[in-house]
């Protein structure tokens, strides 16, 4: 239910939207700007992202090369790389968990019954 069981005052949810998506943006953007970095293998191999989830760099250590076993340095770079996604999904939680409360209603959502 409402405050005072009335309506909704449909002004004060669009200022609230329009302050969340607000906020939004502004978290949007400063993620872009971040950056993380994931390894695998003590290391050996390391994946940075930005907070939006592009790859921009992969740095594998020389000795972790060894053309007899290319599947363990495959396996290295994708554990690398799952560690930078998993830190950029941290990353995200932390920016976005504020914004997920939603417009004010109990539980979040517009306080609209159903929403």
């Amino acid at each position: 239910m409402f405050p005072g069981g009335g309506q909704p005052d449909l002004a004060q949810l669009m200022k609230q939207a329009q302050q969340m998506q607000q906020q939004l943006v502004a978290a949007q953007e400063e993620l872009a700007s971040r950056e993380v970095t994931g390894t695998a293998g003590g290391g050996l191999v390391s994946a940075t992202m930005t907070g939006a989830g592009e790859l921009t760099a992969l740095t594998i250590d020389p000795s972790a090369v060894d053309p007899a076993d290319v599947e363990t340095l495959q396996d290295l770079v994708v554990a690398a790389v799952r560690d930078a996604k998993r830190a950029v999904d941290e990353l995200a939680a932390d920016a976005m968990g504020p914004l997920a409360g939603g417009l004010g209603g109990p539980g979040g959502g517009l306080g609209l019954p159903g929403f």
